[in-house]
């Protein structure tokens, strides 16, 4: 219970510095660095390091890449019926297709299940959702844009650069080590910020208003990335007959909000940004209900 305060409390206190002004909505890119270059780096190198390998490990990585295929495949198909412009497309090949998997999933799926579900959680969004951003996010936003263009090189320095993935590399080389007190001590201190701060920083970035025209793409964004989505992570594990932890962790991975950064990404390169804003505040609020649901059919 006391998780979910904290999640509420964070996004509000968030919310509430945007619109009386305290921080300006920029401050969440200075959260979210922090986030990404100290917290998580912190929280893999704790986690993982303890995890025991077999093949539930290798779960997570295959459901996050069958559903965002899937879930890109669906979109495309919807985008063609609907008739929606190259911006809208792409913008929903971004926002509805990848999901909120550390910002977002951490908290949410840890109030369920505890901590001992870190390990899989990290793994699902370091192997699966950002490699998919790095890598087929970096496309999207080359291909459905008129002002930017991506090369192998980009993407390669992407995926190297980024340091949770850096120091989920580090922590695979150290499995099984055990870190003295000191070390061990601190890396709890520091990852001990990544709820609060990168809640603040959703909060920061919560957008509800949107044109009624713009409904329609709003309504396949969010039943794509919520309910689709999650059902197509269940239907693999039932046909492969999955049900431990690592599964379970998976589909509510892929029933989680649209992914901050790949709105923000669409944004940056005009791919219908305040729909994509509005996409990501509607979804993370529906995210807590859709997880719940499919929380208590596990």
């Amino acid at each position: 219970m006391e998780n979910f305060l904290l999640i509420f409390l964070a996004m509000f206190i968030g919310y509430f510095f945007k619109i009386t002004k305290i921080f300006e909505e920029e401050m969440a890119a200075g959260l979210n660095k922090f986030v990404l270059y100290i917290s998580l780096p912190a929280l893999i190198l704790l986690q993982i390091s303890k995890l025991t390998f077999s093949f539930e490990v290798l779960i997570p990585v295959i459901i996050s890449w069958s559903v965002m295929i899937a879930s890109a495949l669906i979109v495309l198909g919807f985008a063609k019926i609907m008739e929606f412009s190259k911006e809208i497309t792409g913008m929903l090949m971004l926002v509805a297709v990848l999901t909120n998997s550390s910002f977002l999933g951490l908290p949410i799926i840890q109030s369920y299940y505890g901590i001992e579900a870190t390990p899989y959680i990290m793994i699902y969004d370091q192997l699966g959702v950002f490699l998919a951003l790095a890598t087929y996010g970096t496309f999207i936003t080359a291909y459905y844009s008129a002002t930017s263009k991506v090369t192998p090189s980009i993407i390669v320095y992407k995926i190297v650069t980024f340091p949770p993935l850096i120091a989920l590399i580090i922590a695979l080389f150290l499995n099984g080590v055990k870190f003295p007190f000191e070390i061990e001590s601190v890396l709890h201190t520091l990852s001990a910020t990544v709820v609060p701060l990168a809640l603040v920083a959703v909060g920061l970035q919560l957008q509800f208003k949107l044109p009624s025209h713009e409904l329609k793409p709003l309504s396949v964004a969010l039943s794509v990335k919520l309910i689709i989505a999650p059902l197509i992570a269940v239907l693999i594990c039932y046909v492969f007959a999955w049900e431990t932890l690592a599964a379970k962790v998976s589909i509510l991975e892929a029933a989680m909000a649209p992914m901050i950064t790949a709105g923000a990404m669409a944004s940056m390169a005009g791919l219908a940004p305040r729909l994509s804003s509005a996409a990501i505040g509607y979804g993370v609020i529906a995210s807590f209900v859709t997880s719940y649901v499919f929380y208590l059919f596990l």
